[in-house]
């Protein structure tokens, strides 16, 4: 999901993981980490956060996903 403040100068990107209307992993831009909010996604969120390479990933998503599709 991209939240859009004053066009593109202030986005917003989260990325949640949610199964059977339980959201058990969220990732937000402004935190800049992922949080866990079930047990499983506690364990999801350490192992993702200890990877550097997936979190350049989800940190870029600002720019490579939102800014790239604003007004799309």
């Amino acid at each position: 999901e991209c939240y859009y403040m004053n066009g593109t100068e202030k986005v917003r990107f989260l990325e949640r993981q949610i199964y059977n209307r339980l959201q058990h992993l969220l990732f937000d831009s402004d935190v800049g980490h992922f949080v866990g909010f079930t047990p499983a996604g506690e364990k999801w969120a350490r192992r993702l956060n200890n990877d550097p390479q997936w979190m350049e990933n989800r940190r870029a998503q600002v720019d490579t996903y939102c800014r790239h599709n604003y007004g799309s």
